[in-house]
């Protein structure tokens, strides 16, 4: 099912509405003035001003790759507890208590007659301890994969915070850039309902063609569909705003909180530096740290290991576990052991291979991210070096054509010019505008994708 939002001008020819126009004069504002079919006209803009740091921090702390990274932190240092653990002795300890069913002891009373006596409850209480002396050092490799992790995941959460940031400011700019072109809109339909009242005035005075009314409701025409497109593009533009940053109420960008910076960015050198150090290469640097120490774990198994363990235990009747008046009978127990595996089935020497083609690709993961590091960086400095220059010639574009449209304006209103000059300095005008518009917001995005390789803002 579809919905067709006509306005009165459709309804007309073009013809037809120039030639009422000259002969109605109250026809103008209608004209001008199009309205919606009942129940399709469009609700108050009710979303709420947001400033791009607001969002940002919105958006990092209800993100779901946000939250999935801070959970690999944390289990990351969960790990590396219990590697700790694990060169630690273990502690158990133990009680009992049985009942014996059915059976006992039999003796002769004091009148010499054989006597069944039930069995009395046993208690048992005991405390083990078990460590590994020795084992050719895995836990230790262990311990330190278990800090290359959490280093890993650390790096991988700035990397998601920076990523988080890029999108709500890649969005952010583009709700920016539809409130600047639904502005640009407003000032050209300005200017065409304008020109549009002087060509009317002037075919009724008889110094201008019924071309130029023509042309005047094409030109009001053109503006309200640009119009109408910015206003489209602004609504769905802030309907994803809102979904990035996670708020339950719609939200848009608040212009005045964004500052352009065009100051210089650091020298190459420094950029190469911090783009080397980003939290890409140091996630896959990471990666290549736990991979050694796995390498060294693997042929650890080589080497034999050497367990001790101790135990006391102690059983009696007594109902308070030997702290009453029959005192438990206690025995204690010292073990050594030493385990050396001579072969099992090539399981070593399976992992050592896993453990080195790990170890090769992680290399070759880091060897990448650094070349990349290195390639972004080359291409996010010539975008935002590009980006800035266009933004210097569209915005001395834009005030060129500006005052070209005022003096072709003024040239037509006394005759000088036709009406084609004028309409085709309004266009060059929203060319110009619509360039100047783009330029920005490619200079925005390009200076959030280089903060983004750094991992640290630009100020």
């Amino acid at each position: 099912m579809s919905l067709n939002i006509k306005s009165p001008m459709k309804s007309l020819s073009a013809t037809a509405i120039a030639f009422l126009l000259v002969a109605t004069p109250d026809l103008g504002a209608q004209i001008l003035q199009p309205g919606l079919q009942p129940g399709l006209a469009r609700a108050p803009d009710s979303a709420r001003k947001i400033s791009l740091d607001g969002a940002i921090a919105l958006a990092q702390q209800n993100s779901p790759q946000a939250i999935q990274a801070e959970g690999t932190e944390r289990t990351s240092k969960a790990a590396r507890v219990s590697a700790i653990g694990a060169i630690l002795p273990s502690a158990t300890l133990s009680a009992g208590h049985v009942v014996q069913i059915g059976g006992g002891t039999t003796r002769l009373n004091q009148n010499g007659e054989q006597v069944t006596v039930a069995q009395r409850p046993t208690n048992t209480t005991g405390l083990s301890l078990n460590m590994t002396l020795f084992d050719g050092g895995q836990r230790l490799y262990g311990l330190r994969t278990a800090n290359a992790d959490i280093a890993a995941a650390e790096a991988n959460r700035v990397a998601v915070k920076y990523n988080v940031a890029l999108n709500v400011k890649q969005q952010y700019y583009a709700v920016l850039a539809a409130i600047e072109s639904y502005d640009a809109a407003k000032l050209q339909m300005q200017q065409a309902e304008a020109q549009f009242r002087t060509s009317v005035a002037k075919v009724r005075a008889g110094v201008a063609t019924r071309s130029d009314s023509l042309r005047g409701v094409v030109q009001v025409g053109n503006a309200q569909l640009a119009l109408i497109t910015a206003q489209t593009q602004k609504e769905a533009a802030d309907a994803q705003l809102t979904r990035l940053v996670g708020s339950p109420v719609p939200v848009t960008a608040d212009p005045a909180s964004v500052q352009e910076n065009m100051a210089a960015l650091p020298d190459s050198a420094e950029l190469a530096r911090l783009a080397l150090n980003g939290p890409a290469v140091q996630q896959a640097q990471a990666g290549l740290d736990a991979a050694k120490e796995d390498t060294k774990a693997s042929k650890a198994t080589y080497l034999p290991s050497l367990t001790a363990s101790y135990s006391r235990s102690g059983s009696g009747v007594d109902p308070r576990f030997g702290l009453g008046n029959d005192p438990f009978t206690y025995s204690g127990r010292l073990a050594f052991s030493l385990s050396y595996p001579i072969f099992n089935n090539f399981l070593r020497e399976e992992q050592v291979v896993r453990a080195k083609v790990a170890q090769g690709n992680a290399e070759a993961s880091l060897r990448d991210a650094q070349l990349g590091a290195t390639q972004l960086l080359t291409q996010n400095i010539g975008a935002l070096r590009g980006a800035s220059q266009r933004v210097a010639v569209q915005a001395a574009s834009v005030a060129a054509a500006q005052e070209d449209v005022r003096v072709q304006q003024q040239r037509y209103n006394i005759g000088a010019s036709t009406l084609l000059d004028l309409l085709t300095s309004q266009a060059a005008l929203a060319t110009a505008e619509q360039a100047l518009i783009q330029a920005r917001y490619d200079y925005r995005i390009a200076r959030a994708q280089l903060e983004a390789l750094i991992g640290r803002d630009l100020q």
